[in-house]
């Protein structure tokens, strides 16, 4: 079907009808249109972003006693 052809079906269409053949045309589009694919964050991109104290694995003074 040439696009000439389907431009004169679609306008000898009702208006309401036409709605609706607009309303189809967007859904197919979405439908098949690519989807962009997310990007997912790779292994090291937040290196050096954090530090730990020198301390950090020494037990805590709070809880000494429950060490015991």
């Amino acid at each position: 079907m040439t696009n000439t052809a389907l431009f004169t079906r679609i306008s000898n269409l009702p208006h309401p009808i036409q709605n609706e053949v607009m309303d189809y045309i967007e859904f197919i589009i979405q439908k098949y249109s690519k989807k962009e694919a997310k990007k997912h964050p790779k292994a090291g991109c937040m290196q050096g972003t954090f530090t730990l104290s020198p301390d950090f694995n020494e037990p805590l003074e709070d809880f000494k006693e429950y060490m015991k």
